[in-house]
């Protein structure tokens, strides 16, 4: 999906630099020029640093057994 119409960028590009360490806007329009021209899917790049950056719910602990 293209998450930055203005330079083409897509959502894969975008999670690769977050992965790469890109973890602002700033730095994410740096490595992928998302963000620079009219700054619409910013919103958008911080909606996908907070998915990569947040670690997996664990899974809930088995019941006691009675």
């Amino acid at each position: 999906m293209i998450i930055c119409v203005c330079r083409a960028v897509g959502e894969r590009a975008v999670r690769e630099a977050i992965r790469s360490g890109a973890h602002s806007v700033a730095e994410l329009a740096q490595v992928t020029g998302a963000s620079t021209d009219c700054g619409t899917c910013a919103k958008h790049l911080v909606e996908l640093i907070a998915e990569e950056l947040t670690p997996p719910a664990s899974p809930p602990a088995p019941a006691p057994p009675r």
